[in-house]
């Protein structure tokens, strides 16, 4: 019979290369100094500055004159507790394609209408025509194949301007953003600059706004006054559950305010 797998201290982790504790964790990283033995000493204190005890160089490579890239072991000892964390996903509880489409007929009893865009310079239209194109991504159709959605794909560096007028024109339930390019937080102001645009346009209670990439997650998208974040490993059923599930409560919410007013209460 093959051995019990170890006991593992969920309040105590840390990660392990060879054997169940052992702390070894592998770096790969590019220093923009010479090839030679003080590059190699520079590299071993940085390892050890992030925390590494016992730091070894096991691989030195010169890339062009003045650079060079490395591939350094160590040992993390320090513990960490994993029962602490919260993943902070948006929805944990994902529908397929039918249970979505039959969830949306059932409280919404319309196609949601949503836009979408690469905004600014972003010239990388593969995630968001994954989320909404036909073909979708590994097998999963994007909105355009379900029932519940009206989806609009406007492309590449399309103006946040552009995106919120075309938003407006077909009065989107939902605008969905897709930033791939991230360099001085280019994705940070180009979301912040939609949001602000959307609430100047008295829209921001009404539309749902949500935005991915590889440098996204759902805690900076809520920080900068989206509805979620989606990052790698998203895929179309993800983003529809949300979509779906967040417009229920949207209706449900708006006629529980009618009811209110008709009887007289406060909303």
């Amino acid at each position: 019979m093959p051995d019990a797998a170890p006991t593992v201290d969920l309040t105590r982790v840390r990660p392990y290369g060879d054997h169940l504790g052992d702390g070894i964790v592998q770096l790969a990283f590019t220093l923009p100094v010479p090839y030679g033995g003080a590059a190699r000493k520079t590299a071993l204190e940085l390892a050890a500055r992030l925390g590494l005890d016992r730091p070894e160089v096991v691989h030195a490579q010169r890339l062009l004159d003045g650079y060079t890239h490395f591939l350094v072991y160590g040992h993390f000892m320090q513990t960490l507790d994993f029962t602490s964390q919260k993943a902070g996903e948006v929805d944990a509880e994902y529908m397929s394609e039918d249970e979505i489409d039959s969830f949306a007929a059932e409280h919404i009893g319309r196609p949601i209408v949503v836009v979408g865009a690469c905004t600014g310079s972003d010239t990388h239209s593969v995630g968001i025509d994954a989320m909404l194109d036909l073909k979708g991504f590994h097998g999963n159709r994007g909105l355009e194949g379900y029932r519940a959605f009206e989806a609009h794909n406007l492309g590449s560096q399309v103006a946040n301007s552009v995106l919120l007028a075309k938003a407006i024109e077909l009065d989107a339930d939902a605008i969905l953003v897709s930033q791939t390019v991230t360099q001085q937080d280019l994705h940070i102001h180009n979301l912040t600059e939609l949001v602000e645009l959307v609430e100047a346009e008295g829209r921001r209670g009404r539309t749902i706004l949500a935005c991915g990439g590889s440098r996204v997650s759902n805690e900076l998208a809520k920080e900068l006054g989206f509805d979620a974040g989606f990052s790698r490993g998203t895929y179309p059923v993800h983003l529809a559950s949300f979509l779906v599930r967040e417009m229920a409560v949207r209706i449900e919410r708006s006629r529980a305010a009618e009811r209110a007013s008709r009887n007289g209460a406060p909303a």
